[in-house]
C-alpha cells in the first residue's frame, strides 16, 4: 500500500523494533508520549541475529516520528527518499539497516552493494519490494509491520469509493472552475449496491465492515480464510467467477504474487457488470492498467480510484481523461509517431520539450505519450500511456524531458511541444489548436499554415520545383474514392518541401506518387 503524501499514517513500529533489535532504549521520550507502541513478539537477540547497528538509511517518505526514534536509540539516520537505483547503490553502501515504503525496491544488486546491511525494514504490509531471496542468502533480516498502516489502507479505500460514488473529485474540480453544475454530478447510493471484496486479510475485512454501515451487501474471495471466518464480517465468499457478474464495486486488497498479477483484465472486466467501478489501494500490477484504460474508455468499467500503479505514471492514466489534456496526448503521440517513421528508428535519444507556462506540468503525461507514439506499430506488446516508457527503454530508446517558460512565440497562449531525435536532423513541433492537434514544424521546414494530426494522413518529401505531385496525388484519390480533406506544405528548406495530406481514407497504393517524390509516408493518427 502506498499512501498519499499527506496521509497520516502509523509507520514508526519498524523504527521501534530497529531499536529492540539494536539493544538500544525502550524508547521513553522518543517522540514525547509516543503513539506508537513497540512491536510485540519474540525478537532476535542481537547477539544472536545482529551487529550493533549504527547507521541507519530511510529512502522513502515517512512521518518524522520514525527518525526520531531511531535518534532516540542511538543510532545514526540518513534520510534521502526519491533516489535513483545509481544514488541508492552508493549511499546503501556502508549502512546497517535500511528502512523502505513501497518505492524502494531493494532487488539483489542493491543488496550485494550494501556491504554492512544486516536489516530491511519496510513499513507497511508486505514484503514484494524486497529480494527476500537475495537477502536471506546475504543473512539480512527482512521484517515488515503488518498491522501499522491497516486502518489508514482501510480507511482510504472507504474514501475512495465515496469518490466514486458521488463523483466529489471531479465536482471539487468543476467548482474550482466557477462552475455549479448540481445535477451532472449526483452520482449514485451506495446502499444497496454489491461491493466485491478480493482478499479479506486486515484491510480487506476492515473495509466490508466499514462499507456494510453504508448499506451495502458484501461478498467476497479469499483462498486462505474460510467461508465460515468471513461470514462472521458479514463477507459471503464465492468463486471468483461468480463475483464478477455480480459486482457494482471492486476492491482488491491482496499481496502482488504470480496468481494476483493482473487479475483484473480484459478477460475478467468483459465478465463485470457494465459500469463496474475499481478500487486498488493495494498493489501496483493486481490490476492490468492497459486493460483498465481499454474498460474504461469503452464503458465497461464506469470509474476507478487507484493508490498504486505499476509504474509511477498514474498522472498519466488519469490526465488521458481530462477533456483539457486530452489533446495534448493526442498530440504528442502523434510527434512521436511521425518522428519515429521520419527518422526510420526508434532506438536513441528522444528529446521532449514543453514550452510555454501552460505546459509546466505537463511532461509527466506528455512522455510516456510521446513514448508510445515512438513505439506504435513496432513488435511490442500492445503499448499504452501506462507501460510506454517501461517498453521504450526495453528497446533501448531513451526519452528525456525538459521544459522552458518562454514560448518561442510570444502571441501564443496555448504552449508548444517540441520532440527531437537526438544526433540527427529530425524534429517535430506542435500545438493545439482548439482541439485539434496541428503540426508546425518537421525537420527545420516550417508550415505555412499549422497542419492537422488526425485520422489518415499522408506525408511527403518533395522537391519545390516539381510541379506534378499534386495533379498526380488528386488522381489517384479521384481513382481510389478518396477526399482530400486538408493539404498543407512547409516552407523551402535545400529547395524541398513537406506536406501533409489530410484524407477521408488511407491510400491502398503509393505506387503512382513515388516517382515524383523523395520520400512518403502514410500514418493513421
Amino acid at each position: 500500500m502506498e499512501t498519499g503524501p499527506n496521509e497520516p499514517e502509523k509507520r514508526a513500529p519498524v523504527a521501534a523494533l530497529l531499536v529492540r533489535l539494536e539493544g538500544g532504549s525502550s524508547l521513553p521520550g522518543a517522540c514525547g508520549k509516543s503513539q506508537y507502541p513497540v512491536p510485540s513478539g519474540p525478537v532476535p537477540s542481537p547477539a544472536m541475529a545482529l551487529g550493533k547497528l549504527q547507521k541507519v538509511l530511510i529512502s522513502d517518505s515517512l512521518d518524522p516520528c520514525c527518525r526520531e526514534i531511531l535518534q532516540a536509540g542511538g543510532l545514526r539516520v540518513l534520510e534521502k527518499p526519491g533516489l535513483s537505483k545509481e544514488e541508492l547503490l552508493r549511499e546503501i553502501r556502508d549502512c546497517d539497516g535500511l528502512i523502505v515504503r513501497s518505492a524502494t525496491k531493494v532487488t539483489a544488486d542493491v543488496l550485494e552493494a550494501a556491504e554492512r546491511l544486516q536489516v530491511v525494514g519496510r513499513a507497511g504490509t508486505g514484503v514484494d519490494n524486497v529480494d527476500v531471496d537475495a537477502a536471506t542468502r546475504k543473512g539480512v533480516l527482512v521484517m515488515n509491520t503488518p498491522t501499522g498502516n491497516s486502518l489508514s489502507a482501510a480507511e482510504l479505500t472507504c474514501g475512495m469509493i465515496l469518490c466514486l460514488a458521488r463523483q466529489i473529485p471531479q465536482a471539487a474540480a468543476s467548482m474550482r472552475e466557477g462552475k455549479w453544475d448540481r445535477k451532472k454530478y449526483m452520482g449514485m447510493e451506495l446502499n444497496g449496491k454489491t461491493l466485491g471484496v478480493l482478499g479479506l486479510g486486515r484491510i480487506g475485512r476492515e473495509v466490508a465492515t466499514r462499507m456494510q454501515a453504508f448499506g451495502m451487501k458484501t461478498i467476497g474471495y479469499d483462498p486462505i480464510i474460510s467461508p465460515e471466518a468471513s461470514a462472521a464480517f458479514g463477507v459471503e465468499q464465492l468463486p471468483l467467477e461468480q463475483i464478477w457478474p455480480r459486482c457494482d464495486f471492486i476492491t482488491v486488497h491482496t499481496p502482488l504474487l504470480p496468481s494476483t498479477t493482473g487479475l483484473l483484465n480484459d478477460s475478467t472486466f468483459a465478465k463485470c457488470r457494465r459500469g463496474v467501478q475499481v478500487v486498488n489501494c493495494a498493489r501496483g500490477g493486481i490490476v492490468d492498467e492497459g486493460a483498465l484504460l481499454r474498460a474504461l474508455r469503452s464503458g465497461q468499467c464506469g470509474g476507478a480510484a487507484l493508490d498504486v500503479f505499476t509504474q509511477v505514471n498514474g498522472q498519466a492514466l488519469s490526465k488521458a481523461f481530462a477533456p483539457q489534456t486530452k489533446p495534448w496526448i493526442a498530440l504528442a503521440r502523434a510527434l512521436g509517431t511521425v518522428l519515429r517513421t521520419v527518422g526510420k528508428e526508434v532506438q536513441g535519444s528522444v528529446q521532449v520539450c514543453t514550452l510555454g507556462t501552460p505546459l509546466r506540468e505537463s511532461g509527466s503525461y506528455l512522455t510516456p505519450a510521446v513514448a508510445a507514439g515512438m513505439l506504435a506499430g513496432g513488435s511490442q506488446k500492445e503499448v499504452t500511456l501506462v507501460n510506454a516508457l517501461l517498453l521504450a527503454q526495453e528497446t533501448g530508446l531513451k526519452v528525456t524531458t525538459t521544459h522552458s517558460d518562454v514560448d518561442p512565440k510570444p502571441d501564443s497562449t496555448a504552449g508548444l511541444l517540441q520532440v527531437s531525435l537526438q544526433g540527427t536532423p529530425h524534429q517535430a513541433t506542435g500545438t493545439v489548436q482548439g482541439s485539434t492537434p496541428v503540426l508546425q514544424e518537421l525537420s527545420g521546414a516550417t508550415f505555412k499554415q499549422p497542419a492537422p494530426l488526425c485520422g489518415p494522413v499522408l506525408i511527403y518529401r518533395a522537391n519545390a520545383s516539381e510541379p506534378s505531385v499534386l495533379p498526380v496525388l488528386t488522381g489517384l484519390l479521384r481513382k481510389m474514392g478518396i477526399q482530400l480533406q486538408s493539404y498543407h506544405s512547409s516552407g523551402m528548406v535545400a529547395g524541398e518541401q513537406w506536406n501533409i495530406v489530410g484524407l477521408s481514407a488511407p491510400l491502398s497504393d503509393l505506387g503512382g506518387l513515388k516517382p515524383h517524390i523523395m520520400e512518403v509516408f502514410q500514418l493513421y493518427l
